[in-house]
């Protein structure tokens, strides 16, 4: 299987083979490829409300190389979900020619409701013994955050997708390097009304765990960790503490962007935007009452490889 996950920050590549029925129903995808570029599809989008055309071109170059890695692997069956920034494009179809010409499949721009249904199942299969159900699973992208509430056996709950992705609120309010008190609290008051709007109607507030996913959670985390290098293997199903959270966030948001840069775990083409993704993150638990949030390096990816796997069967 070959899932492709075109956001409004990063497109990202899963090429992997089913578990082998022996291993349970609660055994992880077989990864043969696992990768991530940031080419920033959303740039703009949010005040332009088109696609730039050099946005564009740097998918496509990705894409190509992509191409490339599941011809090579021999994927049999191939999914591309695009999300937030082509739900919100008025130049959608120049995109969609693009993915055709480069990919040999369409992409599929997702609603927000199936995005969520997605990330829920890449990121509750697997959780540990210790993530009680029910879960509140949160994916804060570039261009819109997904809330989703469910269990493990019952499956998603509620889901709703708001738009307060951490490339979105950055281009929105936090304009200073780095930005000053009245932009964050711009930016924190944006976010905190659409959390509540979210947690009222999924309802998140009765979640026994929280889950995050996606780059800022998983930065935030290694961070929080004080980790020298990026290791998923370190990040995946860690817990953090709000207090710790809302330490590293506090900090992202005073540093200048070569100063985040400069962080050991801080992926370049994240350094603009983690400050954002950080705040959405400490508002989140805040408003959800949540003391802890456990990461997971499996989500909607996961769950477009998944869903492949279901209609193969």
């Amino acid at each position: 299987m070959a899932a492709i996950d075109c956001g409004t920050n990063s497109i990202r590549l899963l090429v992997a083979d089913l578990p082998d029925p022996s291993a349970g129903s609660t055994a992880p995808l077989v990864d043969l490829s696992r990768r991530m570029e940031i080419v920033r599809l959303g740039q703009g989008v949010d005040a332009t409300g088109r696609l730039a055309p050099e946005a564009i071109e740097r998918t496509r170059v990705a894409l190509t190389d992509y191409a490339a890695d599941i011809a090579k692997l021999g994927a049999e069956r191939v999914r591309m979900c695009a999300t937030s920034a082509t739900r919100d494009a008025e130049n959608a179809a120049d995109f969609r020619a693009m993915v055709e010409q480069t990919l040999g499949v369409p992409p599929e721009v997702v609603s927000g409701d199936e995005e969520a249904r997605l990330s829920f199942t890449g990121a509750v299969r697997g959780l540990p013994a210790d993530a009680q159900s029910p879960y509140l699973v949160v994916d804060i992208g570039g261009g819109s955050t997904e809330f989703v509430v469910g269990s493990r056996d019952a499956g998603v709950h509620a889901a709703i997708s708001m738009d307060i992705g951490c490339v979105r609120m950055t281009e929105r309010h936090l304009h200073g390097d780095p930005p000053s008190l009245d932009e964050v609290a711009a930016a924190q008051a944006d976010i905190a009304v659409a959390v509540d709007r979210a947690l009222t109607a999924v309802p998140g507030r009765e979640a026994s765990t929280l889950v995050g996913l996606a780059g800022s959670v998983t930065t935030v985390v290694a961070i929080a960790q004080e980790l020298t290098e990026y290791d998923p293997t370190r990040i995946h199903h860690a817990r953090v503490s709000y207090d710790r959270v809302a330490e590293v966030t506090a900090r992202l948001l005073t540093l200048t962007r070569e100063q985040r840069l400069a962080i050991p775990v801080m992926h370049p083409g994240r350094a603009d935007v983690i400050g954002a993704g950080a705040l959405v993150l400490r508002v989140i638990m805040e408003r959800a009452g949540m003391d802890s949030v456990v990461a997971s390096e499996h989500d909607i990816l996961d769950g477009i490889a998944w869903s492949l796997a279901a209609t193969s069967r």
